[in-house]
């Protein structure tokens, strides 16, 4: 009985539980890259449906740059997906988030959202928004940044 009492003490020290919480990180930053590969996977097919169907075929004659647009944005999706899964490779590389790539995939994100913007649809407010989560996000990148280079010197 001492033994067993002993084993369920060790089992629920800090450490051992510490242990348990890490390993199902580890679990589900797998199981989140293994599904952002089917993602990605699935971005891929769309942009190549996409472009095959309307770039290739010229099937819509005359609205270039609307379908240049949305080939862009699908780019960046796939780009995004890119980054998402880079951070989460990264975590199960170090255990750390990294957040200068966390900072870098927003930007990605936003500047697809200004890319694909149809100003014709959108508020001067949208407008100032995205300018104002473009200089939060660039500010903090460069934080970062110099945060890291003082670090590594």
């Amino acid at each position: 009985m001492r033994r067993l009492f002993k084993n369920f003490r060790q089992l629920t020290t800090d450490e051992s539980f510490m242990h348990f919480i890490e390993t199902i990180e580890v679990i589900v930053a797998k199981i989140l890259s293994l599904c952002m590969l089917i993602v990605i996977l699935a971005a891929i097919g769309d942009l190549i449906v996409f472009i095959s169907k309307e770039l290739l075929l010229f099937a819509n004659y005359g609205s270039f740059y609307k379908t240049l647009f949305k080939v862009f944005g699908l780019f960046l999706n796939v780009l995004i997906a890119l980054e998402i899964l880079e951070n989460i490779t990264g975590y199960l590389k170090k255990h750390v988030l990294q957040v200068e790539l966390v900072i870098v995939t927003s930007l990605i994100a936003v500047a697809r959202k200004i890319i694909i913007l149809d100003l014709d649809k959108v508020s001067g407010m949208d407008i100032i928004g995205l300018g104002i989560a473009v200089l939060s996000l660039s500010i903090s990148y460069f934080i970062i940044r110099v945060g890291n280079s003082k670090t590594r010197h």
